[in-house]
């Protein structure tokens, strides 16, 4: 047992602890417990990654188009397509930034739209949302949540939300708890992937940020809010 969930373990690159790592094996027909999986990673000196605090800064006042909170910290949602909620994050690249727009489906937490650049630009969040549009069956209503930040002020970006139906939707001052899911999605991608490569070209960064995202993120990651399912599963499970 000890080599299975070593290898495991390793298979999914530290990324998992031992509630993951259990319905690994409970998957595989393996009978075992939380606890007793804990036991063993705790006697082998195994250990998944951890995050880091956030990091509060000063509030910068934005009020050129801000918009009311509707989504009022409700994560929680029976059907796809009805609340996304975007955010941008920083990835250091070598000698510089790269920056990365996500867009999120309530739902399922699956990542549906996303964009890397190298600079934090209204074009990113567009091109974000772009790729989320096209690729979900979004309807007249969708409420699409962001914090306040200029980029998500821009007229261009909030004329796109206004040509697809979308209603902007924005978390109150200085209060990063009201994007939470986002918050938690940014804070795993950072110690599952960021903290743990030195990325050395930007191309290197997007190869890696595709794979995190798109192949194991979306389709293998088992989220608790899902009952340890992956976004892909759970959508499939409940279509």
């Amino acid at each position: 047992m000890t080599k299975k969930v070593r290898d495991t373990f390793e298979f999914f690159r530290a990324r998992y602890g031992a509630p993951r790592i259990t319905q690994e094996l409970l998957q595989a027909g393996i009978p075992c417990s939380t606890n007793y999986i804990a036991d063993i990673m705790h006697k082998e000196h195994i250990r998944a990654r951890n995050g880091k605090g956030f990091r509060y800064r000063k509030p910068v006042e934005s009020r050129i188009n801000v918009s009311p909170n509707l989504l009022k910290r409700c994560f929680e949602i029976d059907r796809p397509n009805r609340r996304w909620t975007s955010d941008i994050t920083y990835i250091w690249v070598r000698d510089r930034w790269l920056y990365l727009a996500a867009v999120m489906d309530l739902y399922s937490r699956r990542i549906v739209g996303w964009a890397l650049d190298t600079q934090m630009t209204e074009e990113l969040t567009k091109r974000a949302l772009r790729m989320a549009l096209q690729g979900r069956d979004a309807k007249p209503g969708l409420i699409v949540h962001s914090d306040r930040g200029v980029q998500y002020r821009a007229q261009g970006y909030r004329d796109l939300l206004s040509a697809n139906g979308c209603l902007p939707s924005m978390s109150r001052q200085a209060n990063c708890w009201d994007n939470a899911a986002m918050e938690s999605f940014f804070s795993r991608l950072k110690v599952e992937l960021v903290y743990a490569v030195s990325f050395e070209s930007i191309s290197q960064a997007k190869s890696e940020v595709f794979e995190y995202i798109e192949v194991f993120y979306n389709r293998v990651r088992r989220h608790s809010t899902l009952g340890y399912k992956s976004p892909a599963e759970y959508e499939r499970k409940c279509a």
